[in-house]
């Protein structure tokens, strides 16, 4: 609503006059590429993105997730779409969102990486890809705020924490693996604890995540090698 009232800024620079200035506009969408963690935890799937995490990038997800900003869901969605179909080829899409605890999204007031996958799928579906978008993860316990915590303390905090409920409104097909792409969705890529979990559900519910997508991947430094947590 701000934006409709006020002169809006751009989300990654404060540039007055745009949603997301040209600049800020290259970083986000990038380079789409495969850029996997280095370590990467067990089970986690290839990882792409459209590109970097940058600082003008983290600006304009944190403007979306945490400040209300909800029309940055647009390029954000664009981005994603774009690592989506530079891995999938022309394979039909099924999307899964990484799911996110009920207080968070009680805090937020919305479901920010469900919103992503649903506006990726549509311009994916424009551009004539069969997709789907499945909310069929969920958490089964409550986890820590991931921020902070190192590659092997995410991986604790979130061992075992998702599954797929079997009353769940969009249960898992078997089928899928076969012709489509099942793509874990997130919106960025850092250690790979969650999507490494995210993917262990999956296969637990018999279903093996073709890779992963996100908006943004972090350079990853291991922490034993250079004493930055990842």
């Amino acid at each position: 609503m701000l934006d409709l009232i006020l002169p809006p800024r751009c989300a990654g620079c404060d540039a007055p006059g745009v949603l997301v200035c040209p600049r800020c506009a290259v970083e986000l969408h990038g380079r789409p590429a495969r850029r996997t963690p280095d370590p990467a935890p067990p089970g986690l799937p290839a990882c792409w993105s459209a590109g970097e995490y940058t600082p003008a990038v983290r600006r304009m997800i944190i403007a979306y997730k945490e400040r209300g900003r909800t029309a940055v869901a647009r390029p954000l969605a664009g981005a994603l779409a774009l690592a989506v179909a530079a891995a999938a080829g022309a394979r039909p899409v099924v999307l899964v969102p990484v799911p996110s605890a009920r207080p968070v999204l009680r805090r937020r007031g919305h479901d920010p990486v469900t919103r992503l996958a649903e506006l990726a799928a549509g311009y994916l579906g424009l551009a004539g890809w069969p997709v789907t978008v499945a909310g069929v993860l969920a958490q089964r316990r409550r986890v820590a705020d991931q921020a902070g915590l190192s590659s092997s303390q995410r991986a604790a905090n979130l061992f075992s924490a998702f599954t797929v409920p079997a009353d769940r409104n969009a249960p898992v097909p078997r089928s899928w693996g076969g012709v489509e792409a099942v793509v874990l969705v997130d919106d960025i890529v850092t250690t790979g604890a969650t999507l490494a979990e995210a993917a262990r559900a999956l296969r637990e519910a018999g279903v093996t995540p073709s890779f992963a997508a996100a908006v943004a991947a972090t350079r990853r430094r291991d922490q034993n090698r250079s004493g930055d947590g990842g």
